[in-house]
């Protein structure tokens, strides 16, 4: 991990675990530096990408504060497992395996995974829980063949990390949509969704430099626990 990111993700832990709680002053740049034996300029951009992601301001004259963090946040930008993904500290994070099955490609699922009708389908449905209250129901589907191996096991700790670690396979790019959709039957039984009759829902088409698609997943989430956000640059 990069100087830059153990500051950030320190940072970040101190305030979604509540140990810097909102209206706290952040250290100083001076005493992060000492306390990190880090350059200004990377202790600066640590702050800095707080303040983009909402947890701090910085006060002309007094220094960077916390502001409230009651949400969690999914960042837009990037394809990455959601330990990466999500501004959340590992530590709270738990992935629950509830489904691993496979099936050969058929009815709906055509429409979003471009392979031969019965093509073998790696299905695997995750709860993810964050500070103890399931969130986060993950539904992935896998082209087996292009990512062989899948087990339980892989699957409850960062299946991008085996697919490029272990399978040696790069992750180009993925086509994204975002809506909120009428609760199902799994939302019901997996999430913990209080009164709330929507879920927002996120869908993925995943593809890999070589052009092939590899995973179609939709990743439903509870409205109350996040927010989304991206950083647009010009």
């Amino acid at each position: 991990m990069s100087k830059y990111n153990q500051i950030y993700t320190d940072l970040l832990a101190s305030i979604t675990t509540e140990r810097l709680q909102r209206g706290t002053r952040l250290p100083s740049e001076t005493e992060l530096m000492d306390a990190y034996q880090a350059s200004r300029g990377t202790v600066r951009r640590a702050i800095e990408q707080l303040q983009e992601r909402g947890y701090a301001q910085k006060v002309h004259g007094k220094g960077t504060f916390v502001l409230s963090a009651k949400s969690i946040e999914f960042q837009l930008d990037g394809i990455v497992g959601l330990s990466k993904t999500l501004a959340v500290s590992a530590s709270s994070l738990h992935t629950e395996v509830v489904e691993f099955a496979q099936f050969p490609l058929e009815g709906s699922l055509l429409q979003h995974i471009e392979a031969e009708p019965g093509t073998l389908i790696t299905r695997i449905k995750r709860v993810r829980r964050v500070g103890g209250k399931r969130v986060i129901l993950d539904i992935n589907h896998f082209v087996t063949e292009v990512i062989p191996g899948l087990d339980r096991s892989i699957a409850e700790q960062s299946i991008y990390a085996f697919i490029e670690q272990t399978l040696q396979l790069p992750i180009s790019y993925a086509q994204r949509t975002i809506e909120a959709l009428p609760r199902n039957q799994d939302d019901q039984a997996h999430l913990d969704l209080g009164g709330q009759s929507h879920v927002m829902v996120v869908s993925n088409q995943a593809f890999l430099q070589d052009g092939r698609q590899f995973e179609y997943t939709e990743s439903r989430y509870t409205l109350d626990a996040f927010y989304f956000s991206d950083v647009t640059r010009r």
